[in-house]
Parts: structure tokens; C-alpha cells; sequence
């Protein structure tokens, strides 16, 4: 179990590094180029740093979860609460990019896959 434990946790890793990466550079940056963007608290740098932080708080939460997958490989049943919970939350978040992007942002895959092994960890 814990050789599949630290693989989800690896595939959560490297898809919050993709996450962060890709779409500052290819989604965030082109996105803040606008000349249109809203202007809060007097100005569009407000708007900006609240867009650049909620992007890479999903990926600060990805690491997070990766470490839970890394610390719940007992046998216990808070760990297999833990799992579950972790399970759930990447099957619950896959299922927006599927139907949002209707396959094609192949995010899904890799959150059904992490959030597969740890509901498979848990029971």
C-alpha cells in the first residue's frame, strides 16, 4: 500500500507543479495582459494578486494532500478515514473538469487516478 500511497502523492505533486507552472505562464499571464480586467480597491493589482494567489492555493493544497496520502499508511481507521476523505475530494474534483471541459483538460484523469488509489488504500 504505501508504494501506491507514495505514487498518488508523487501524481498530486507533480500536478500541482504543472498547475502552478503551466498556468501562470500560459493562462495567467495572458490573462492579466487585458486591458479590461476589473479595477477593485482602486486599481487592477488588487485584482491580479487575488487571481495569482486562489491559482497556486490549489496547488499549495495538492502538496498538502500528497503529504496526508505520504502519513496515512497505517492500518488504523482514522488513516482509512483519512484516505477516504482524500479519495473523495480528488473524485469530487475530477468530476469539474470532466464535465466542464467535457474531457478534453486531462486534469481528471490524474485526480481520478490519485483519488482511486487512495480510496483503494482505505478499505
Amino acid at each position: 500500500m504505501s508504494f501506491l500511497l507514495a505514487f498518488a502523492a508523487f501524481l498530486a505533486i507533480a500536478m500541482g507543479l504543472a498547475h502552478s507552472v503551466l498556468g501562470e505562464r500560459y493562462i495567467l499571464m495572458r490573462l492579466f495582459r487585458r486591458p479590461d480586467l476589473p479595477k477593485l480597491f482602486g486599481g487592477t493589482e488588487f485584482t491580479v494578486r487575488t487571481l495569482r494567489f486562489a491559482w497556486h492555493v490549489t496547488s499549495i493544497a495538492w502538496f498538502g494532500f500528497a503529504a496526508l496520502l505520504l502519513q496515512a499508511g497505517g492500518e488504523g481507521p482514522a488513516d482509512s478515514r483519512v484516505l477516504a476523505t482524500v479519495g473523495l475530494t480528488f473524485i469530487a474534483s475530477g468530476i469539474l473538469p470532466l464535465a466542464c471541459t467535457r474531457g478534453r483538460h486531462l486534469s481528471w484523469l490524474v485526480m481520478f487516478a490519485i483519488g482511486g488509489i487512495a480510496l483503494w488504500c482505505a478499505r
